[in-house]
């Protein structure tokens, strides 16, 4: 099923004579602990695809001799792609993402993520939540793999969003924080405001790697808190996306 090339009409023609589920139900549904929409895909990103993350890695870079790099990549042909997660790392909605312990700034990062089939066409989307350590991106860009990378550092949810055609410029995407019942953040932005097209990000991932199952791409964040900002354990994290619906999450550390 993941990998037709019409996946929307596929659906559409089995699904004719399903009743659609009740709001209560769907709310009760959302309520609860939910597995992440992924199989035996892999999860990658794209980064510096919005302004606000370009400025944001010159930031925490810049002690580091590194502010270059990012305004480099921004305005380059090639974009930057990097491997995220396996499934087993993912979080779903209402499950704990990680912080790590040898980080001392960390922030989620709010992305439409595609769903592409082994063809390398967009079939799908939904919420993804690309945590960050910060301060170990800063201290070396080398150190990428270890800021991005480890156990639940990725989310992806509440749902696999599958259109009849891609989604609009407008869609919105917010993200709100909350800590001890108050909210520390809150902001919203537009995938319109991206400096690259989703097909473009795509095309570079698809050039030399083969994904027999498919894979999903997180393609950037423009919803960057202020550098005086870190997550802290049991801090909640809300991302909405219009059509998709809303990924939550919790704040914990990997237990030792």
């Amino acid at each position: 099923m993941i990998n037709r090339s019409n996946l929307f009409e596929f659906l559409l023609q089995i699904t004719t004579s399903i009743e659609k589920i009740s709001d209560d139900k769907l709310n009760n549904l959302l309520n609860t602990s939910l597995l992440a929409p992924i199989g035996a895909q892999e999860v990658w990103a794209a980064g510096v695809t919005y302004l606000r993350s370009r400025d944001a890695r010159m930031e925490e870079a810049k002690n580091a001799g590194g502010g270059d790099f990012y305004q480099k990549v921004y305005d380059a042909q090639r974009p930057e792609l990097f491997f995220k997660a396996l499934p087993h790392r993912v979080a779903g909605h209402n499950q704990p993402v990680y912080i790590r312990r040898d980080s001392s700034w960390n922030v989620p990062e709010p992305e439409m993520t595609l769903f592409i089939n082994s063809k390398g066409n967009i079939q799908g989307y939904t919420v993804g939540n690309d945590m960050s350590s910060r301060s170990i991106e800063g201290e070396n860009a080398l150190y990428l793999p270890q800021a991005k990378i480890y156990e639940r550092s990725a989310a992806l949810g509440p749902c696999l969003y599958i259109p009849d055609e891609p989604v609009s410029p407008d869609t919105a995407i917010k993200m709100s924080i909350t800590r001890n019942g108050n909210q520390v953040y809150g902001d919203q932005t537009t995938i319109g405001r991206m400096k690259r097209a989703f097909p473009e990000l795509v095309g570079y991932l698809y050039r030399e790697c083969d994904f027999p199952n498919g894979s999903f791409l997180m393609t950037g964040t423009c919803l960057v808190p202020g550098n005086d900002f870190t997550l802290q354990e049991n801090d909640e994290i809300s991302i909405s996306i219009d059509h998709i619906g809303t990924l939550i999450n919790t704040i914990s550390y990997k237990p030792l």
